[in-house]
């Protein structure tokens, strides 16, 4: 397991960390403490002047605005006890219940902030910050913050004041007084409270291993909060968390899984928790049917959370509780929306022709069309219906390419068309091999999204432009690169001694090798090569590596890479001189199904010459072609 998956993983077996939103105002009164493993205030000016722009720009008839995750771990093990030791009057027992907090993730704004209150004259609603290593640093907040150099942590805070002060310059009193309130206010953080688990190593994971909460880790504290469970209905509400958390990490688990995955998926998605994807569609569809949820959640990166943290907050109808069970009747009703998602895409992965059709279109048209396409799912009666719909998109994907006679000069054009003929032709070799008893599922299952998505690809020509060799120089040279690949050693040989011989002999040992090399009697001409029947999907770097060698010289190197080869290749030095690559292990030996059958001639009616791909050859290949376009109409 690698370490992406084993930091995920880990972050997901709490089961009682607590979530909400607190505002700046509700944070006041509170005490923080700073431990000795997180480091000293460094914020820029930049990084200050983003956050007041953003919240003097935010627009408060939208909701809140939401700073990132305040990561915390209650100190105190007894707090009745310590109030009744400790306490001297009401106010130490209001302080007491407030709390001290250690800061595991989140110092940096929470000090910026309280800078910012400074500034402000906000004086009589603050929060304090202790700290357990840099002790001075708590007296010089709590004093005038003038320039100080005589500590780096001095020198940041005094120069975050400087920053703020400069940006306050400029506002008139209106101005201040409305961007006070949308701070006290408007402004919240993601409380995060950590209940079981190691804080440095918390802090690890979120500092130096730089992989910050997800929406779906919020949620997740949000689905295992005790006090979102009815207890009257269910009191062995452990269990039910246990039950959760196993489902979610099957779910995650199964998500890791890049030939799952990169089927819905383009290679990309930064989130190391995917599970991040389900809720994502649940939010921007609604389905929970939260009332004018929009004006709650805001647009920023963590608005998924954000929603279902209102939908916890929601009070669930009458109508809607019947609909489930009595116990936990909310948290059921969300997790099986989140269920039904994942067994939707485990279904359509697991049956032959919806993973090739639905993997084709994502590919097609981007992993946005995942949402049409569970809406249609959700409104068809039957899978049948679902299928011939999702044949008819496919369809007209494949009619707004060229058409198949059609001479294409962009053979970009032609690509949907080129991975169609594969897709169905795997689905094509199962359906047929399903009919014979020896066989459960056929030899090449599925076609391999995960490695197809790994490369970038071109359609490139299957028959060479390569022609008979002019009697130009350059053009000779060129001739003999192409042709090295296709012709036995003896010959290569020659070639070698070609580029490496002076200009005087080259004329005479040129001839020689012409007469040694055996030429198609069919010339094609430009416009027939340029049609879809001498195409074939080729991924760029082998594209790249043979130019325009002849067929031969083509099938070679595929042949190669099937085998997990980069085969030599010869190449040009600055001085003319012919050199040759070291053949090495190919990081992917996927060639697609129907570019290895070109290449091996699968779709020819008779074994002719391998040097050649002839008009013969390109026929039979569009013929197979036409067939597989004909079967999304049956």
């Amino acid at each position: 397991m690698d370490i992406t998956m084993t930091q995920t993983f880990e972050r997901n077996n709490c089961s009682d960390n607590k979530i909400g939103l607190k505002t700046v105002t509700e944070l006041c009164g509170m005490n923080f403490y700073i431990p000795n493993y997180q480091r000293g205030y460094r914020w820029t000016e930049q990084q200050i002047k983003d956050l007041l722009n953003d919240i003097n720009e935010f627009n408060d008839n939208n909701g809140f605005y939401c700073l990132q995750p305040l990561v915390v771990k209650r100190r105190e093990k007894d707090i009745f006890k310590k109030i009744k030791e400790e306490a001297r009057d009401i106010n130490d027992v209001y302080d007491y219940l407030k709390g001290t907090w250690e800061v595991i993730d989140g110092q940096q704004r929470l000090t910026t902030i309280f800078i910012l209150m400074k500034c402000l004259g906000i004086t009589d609603m603050h929060y304090t910050l202790k700290y357990e290593t840099r002790s001075g640093s708590e007296q010089f907040l709590s004093g005038n913050l003038e320039m100080n150099e005589e500590n780096i942590d001095y020198f940041h805070i005094s120069s975050a004041k400087q920053a703020i002060s400069e940006w306050l310059k400029d506002k008139d009193c209106f101005s201040i007084k409305d961007f006070k309130e949308k701070l006290l206010e408007k402004v919240n953080f993601i409380w995060y409270e950590s209940v079981d688990e190691d804080p440095i190593k918390v802090f690890t994971r979120l500092n130096i291993g730089k992989i910050s909460l997800t929406n779906s880790e919020l949620i997740k504290a949000l689905f295992l909060n005790r006090s979102n469970f009815d207890i009257k209905a269910n009191g062995d509400i452990k269990l039910r968390q246990q039950e959760i958390a196993s489902e979610w990490d099957k779910i995650e688990y199964s998500l890791q899984n890049d030939e799952f995955w990169l089927f819905l998926h383009e290679k990309g998605y930064d989130h190391p928790t995917r599970i991040d994807f389900i809720f994502d569609l649940i939010c921007e569809a609604n389905d929970l049917k939260l009332d004018n949820y929009k004006e709650k959640i805001g647009t920023d990166d963590y608005r998924t959370f954000r929603y279902f943290y209102e939908y916890f907050k929601s009070d669930i109808s009458a109508e809607e509780c019947n609909n489930f069970p009595k116990e936990d009747s909310k948290i059921v009703k969300c997790w099986k929306t989140v269920k039904r998602y994942y067994q939707t895409f485990e279904e359509w992965y697991n049956d032959l022709e919806l993973f090739h059709y639905i993997g084709f279109l994502i590919d097609c048209k981007g992993d946005n069309i995942i949402k049409d396409l569970l809406y249609k799912w959700n409104q068809q009666t039957d899978k049948k219906s679902f299928l011939k719909n999702l044949r008819n998109e496919v369809k007209n994907v494949i009619d707004k390419c060229p058409e198949l006679k059609e001479d294409g000069s962009n053979k970009r054009e032609c690509k949907p068309i080129l991975l169609f003929h594969n897709i169905q032709t795997v689905i094509n070799q199962n359906q047929s091999q399903r009919h014979n008893e020896k066989y459960e599922m056929g030899t090449f299952y599925k076609f391999p999204f995960h490695l197809y998505k790994l490369e970038s690809w071109d359609v490139e020509h299957i028959n060479s432009n390569t022609t008979n060799p002019e009697e130009d120089v350059e053009s000779q040279r060129e001739w003999l690169l192409n042709i090295y690949l296709s012709v036995k050693e003896e010959l290569q040989e020659k070639i070698k001694e070609y580029f490496n011989s002076s200009s005087e002999d080259n004329k005479t040992l040129f001839e020689e090798i012409k007469k040694e090399v055996p030429f198609s009697n069919i010339e094609w001409t430009q416009e027939e090569k340029n049609r879809i029947w001498n195409y074939a999907l080729l991924d760029s770097s082998t594209n790249r590596s043979y130019g325009n060698s002849i067929f031969s010289g083509k099938r070679r190197i595929i042949i190669g890479k099937d085998k997990g080869k980069l085969i030599a290749i010869p190449k040009l030095s600055k001085d003319g001189k012919l050199v040759m690559t070291d053949e090495q292990n190919s990081t992917s030996s996927f060639v697609p199904p129907c570019t290895r059958q070109v290449f091996l001639k699968y779709y020819s009616a008779t074994a002719g010459n391998n040097n050649y791909w002839t008009i013969e050859d390109a026929q039979s290949y569009l013929s197979d072609i036409e067939s597989c376009i004909k079967k999304l109409e049956e």
